[in-house]
């Protein structure tokens, strides 16, 4: 405890900090709370001496637009596929990972420079792997098939349109999955590989001088004991998922067509058009559908918990 004749002391180190974090935090959230229910708002107006009434129409501008609906769903979808597919994958490598010693730290390099290269780089590296370069009208013959369709190719498949005007839904939605698994593992793999070296070797010592077969291993040791790892990671993967944006961006460029778009897409398209007060209300709703899903992963996963 600081003596109290001397928490001023205390509370002049903290100020330069606090400062900071009433202007960049704390402001910006009382500010988005206060555009959200300003109907209309728009904040060249407001300079000018337009004043708004206070109402909810902001939300309910966002709830009724179609492009809503697009990115409700393609948030949702995204979330669903990625989080599950990336953090299976995840365990499974930090699991081959900790179980080879040569080159391991080689390896958990590798697998984590995904996590330090840009987003929009890596999603510009996926559009070129996946784009068809001088496609025919008949869209029988291209100049490059690109990378993934020479693959498919090679193997007698056809060729697909991934990512050009034209494209599926579901195409560009496979992209987008391949792309956000990729680009989710060296985090995922960095936490669990951590966790499993957390694990005390004797439990495995135990079962190897039962015989337990390893699949069993895995299944009665290895996850019970890493379930806080495994809860953290779906945890912040859904919050992620939720705030998706970047990748799309990348790989389709900007601005994003509106059956592609996000809640965050949809957020920055509305400052675009110089619609704060719809911006700041699509925010907040996008908050609360986190809130609301986090909430709900850590009321379930709580059952499945080994401290």
């Amino acid at each position: 405890m600081v003596d109290n004749k001397q928490q001023w002391k205390a509370w002049l180190y903290l100020a330069p900090a606090l400062l900071l974090l009433l202007v960049f935090t704390v402001w910006p959230i009382v500010n988005t709370l206060r555009m959200a229910f300003l109907e209309g708002y728009n904040g060249h107006q407001e300079l000018v001496g337009v004043t708004f009434n206070v109402g909810i129409s902001n939300f309910l501008r966002v709830l009724t637009a179609p492009s809503f609906k697009y990115a409700l769903e393609n948030t949702l979808v995204l979330c669903v596929i990625t989080v599950p597919l990336s953090t299976l994958l995840a365990l499974l490598i930090a699991v081959g990972l900790n179980s080879i010693k040569p080159l391991q730290k080689t390896l958990q390099t590798i697998f984590f420079l995904p996590y330090v290269t840009n987003s929009i780089a890596i999603g510009m590296v996926f559009n070129a792997m996946f784009n068809i370069l001088g496609l025919s009208p008949n869209g029988m013959d291209a100049d490059s098939w690109g990378i993934i369709n020479n693959i498919l190719m090679a193997f007698g498949a056809d060729p697909i349109n991934w990512v050009n005007p034209g494209a599926t839904h579901e195409a560009n939605i496979a992209v987008l999955v391949v792309y956000i698994v990729w680009n989710a593992l060296p985090f995922k793999i960095l936490v669990l590989l951590g966790g499993l070296q957390g694990i005390n070797k004797q439990y495995y010592e135990a079962a190897r001088v039962d015989g337990t077969p390893k699949w069993r291993v895995f299944g009665r040791i290895t996850v019970p004991l890493l379930s806080p790892m495994l809860a953290y990671v779906i945890i912040t993967g859904f919050i992620g998922g939720f705030k998706e944006y970047s990748s799309v961006i990348g790989i389709y460029g900007d601005p994003l067509p509106a059956e592609l778009n996000t809640m965050v897409g949809l957020v920055y398209s509305s400052l675009k058009s110089n619609l704060q007060g719809q911006a700041s209300a699509a925010a907040l709703i996008l908050f609360v559908i986190i809130l609301a899903v986090t909430m709900f992963n850590d009321h379930v996963i709580k059952k499945y918990v080994h401290y």
